[in-house]
């Protein structure tokens, strides 16, 4: 394949042989890269086990053509997003630019952390705590004296009309405003005026030693925000405490055989900053130019990176016009990341749960995700369906020829071309 430019392969012909894809694996990290980029929220169909969550029928891609009379998506039709499942408006093609598949996820869960988990090794038996009815009391009363300052809210809801419904008191007493999601997420919402972005940091990582199991939620969220009564607005300094993962990860085995790991967004505060720092954006726009620029500038190694519009703009909010945009701005960025990929390097577009728009829910849905494989060695074939997101990360480790104990399968040799 000429370099930066797609080609035709065959839809399961090229397969290649043991031999080559062993010599390439045995080579090791060197000048490899890999690039897993979620596409946080977008799911591809129910998972087997999506009744158990209330999630029956939700299909995030699926249900969202069915909505827009059809997506119009080229680029990622050119590469095999329509093999993957029926897609209103994205065909399958006879001869795809990249492997394709779909992943199932075997966690118990659908949050961000635990699908981002998954992929990267680690399994979850239970999922996080969630608190549809608000923090236990003494929970909240000893945050409050932990950190100084009295708390307000303690409820469930979006975190735009919280923070206009909350705002004024906030302003006026100097209290926090705490409040949650269907997510497991302790929230902590404060003006930046009234206290400094270092306190509600202070305060975060305070509630984050404090909310052990059985209260260990996924993550501590710092919600800062400015304006006045009737027009609040978020700014860009959030900032999440994640619980660590509980087993080592893909991102520690590549690090002790010392290979480089970067993130685009919110992807080291998913890992508690183990084994990964990140470069944080402010939207989709601004994390696929941050993945650009490391294609551009990398010699080595992975980077991971999290799209998260199409989940916290859009998915939340049931906004399928703004979903199904936002996929259309992905799909017109697609050839520039494409046409910067090197002979060793391999492109995993895939997603972490689903966010269905068009159900009555705001909540993420328990779906199954698409794996789409692109690289200059990336045969167009299917990897079938995987029974967890763990096969990627099996992948990426076996690609970079680093041992890693973790759960999962690699399915290089499938996706390589002789």
């Amino acid at each position: 394949m000429t370099h930066g430019s797609p080609r035709e392969v065959g839809s399961g012909s090229a397969r290649p042989g043991r031999a080559t894809t062993d010599r390439i694996a045995a080579r090791g990290p060197g000048s490899k890269r890999a690039i897993i980029i979620v596409l946080d929220g977008v799911g591809i169909g129910a998972a087997p086990d999506a009744e158990a969550y209330g999630d029956d029928g939700s299909n995030t891609l699926g249900n969202i053509g069915r909505a827009v009379g059809g997506m119009r998506l080229p680029n990622l039709e050119r590469v095999g997003l329509g093999n993957i499942a029926p897609l209103e408006g994205v065909a399958p093609v006879a001869k795809p630019a990249g492997a394709w598949g779909m992943m199932v996820p075997r966690s118990a869960g659908k949050d961000s952390t635990t699908g981002h988990w998954e992929i990267s090794g680690v399994h979850l038996e239970r999922p996080f705590p969630t608190y549809p009815h608000g923090f236990p009391k003494p929970l909240v009363d000893e945050f409050a004296r932990r950190t100084g300052r009295g708390v307000i809210g303690n409820v469930t809801g979006s975190g735009t009309a919280i923070i206009d419904r909350f705002g004024p008191e906030h302003e006026r007493t100097g209290n926090w405003i705490l409040y949650t999601s269907a997510d497991s997420v302790f929230q902590v919402a404060a003006h930046e005026l009234v206290i400094p972005l270092a306190e509600l940091y202070a305060g975060c990582d305070i509630a984050r030693q404090m909310l052990v199991a059985p209260h260990d939620v996924s993550r501590v969220i710092a919600r800062p925000f400015v304006g006045s009564p009737g027009a609040y607005t978020r700014t860009k300094n959030r900032r999440d405490f994640s619980i660590a993962p509980p087993k080592p990860t893909l991102l520690d085995a590549l690090a002790d055989a010392g290979v480089a790991r970067g993130g685009v967004g919110k992807v080291d505060d998913l890992f508690a900053g183990r084994g990964i720092r990140s470069r944080h954006t402010a939207n989709n726009t601004e994390g696929i130019a941050a993945i650009c620029d490391w294609l551009e500038h990398a010699e080595s190694g992975l980077l991971f990176a999290n799209l998260v519009d199409f989940d916290q703009q859009f998915g939340h909010r049931n906004d399928i016009p703004g979903f199904y945009q936002a996929l259309r701005e992905f799909d017109a960025a697609l050839p520039s990341l494409v046409s910067a990929l090197r002979e060793d390097d391999l492109l995993f577009i895939t997603a972490d749960h689903g966010n269905d728009p068009t159900t009555p829910s705001t909540d993420h849905a328990r779906e199954c995700v698409p794996i789409l494989v692109l690289g200059p060695r990336v045969a167009g074939v299917t990897i079938g369906r995987r029974e967890t997101f763990s096969d990627l990360g099996a992948t990426v480790a076996n690609w970079f020829g680093v041992p890693f104990g973790g759960a999962g399968v690699s399915f290089l040799r499938t996706v390589l071309a002789p």
